[in-house]
């Protein structure tokens, strides 16, 4: 199959974060024109900006797909809304979290989508997930791998695995 390699983060902290993450998984595996190559282990998760809330579960799968990136951005989104997600508070807590960190090599600045998503090299709860299964993809706006991206990290929030 040809295709684009793209990254998806996924988080959830309410409910059995867990199993949403597990679900979202299984349902990004489902969508027509994509195919799951390999998903990160699962971490537990300090709250980055509203820290007053659960922690959250976190993940990362690689994909390969077949379709123009506002297709998958809306199959992500169906997702989302099949699991009961509704938009609060930036940073707030949430059911499921879906976030398209890479498709390709592609840079895309459009209304409601950018890509590279624009904050994952400031967040250790994407880098560290994204580097175990691709440290050496290069962020292709910074020129740089996702291992050296997390090696200049700022952010000490916890990150740890909980399940492989």
């Amino acid at each position: 199959m040809n295709g684009v390699i793209c990254y998806i983060g996924i988080g959830s902290n309410l409910g059995d974060a867990l199993q949403n993450c597990e679900h979202a998984v299984e349902s990004i595996s489902c969508i027509n024109g994509v195919t799951l190559i390999q998903p990160s282990s699962f971490y537990k998760t300090e709250p980055v900006g509203i820290e007053e809330q659960n922690y959250f579960v976190n993940a990362i799968v690689e994909i390969k797909t077949t379709l123009l990136v506002r297709d998958l951005w809306g199959a992500l989104q169906k997702i989302e809304k099949s699991m009961g997600r509704e938009r609060g508070a930036k940073g707030g807590p949430r059911i499921i979290d879906l976030d398209l960190l890479f498709y390709g090599r592609d840079i895309i600045q459009e209304a409601g989508l950018t890509v590279p998503h624009p904050e994952l090299h400031k967040r250790r709860f994407v880098l560290e997930p994204l580097n175990e299964i691709a440290s050496y993809f290069i962020h292709p706006a910074f020129g740089i791998s996702v291992r050296g991206l997390k090696n200049r990290l700022k952010d000490n929030k916890i990150v740890e695995i909980i399940k492989e």
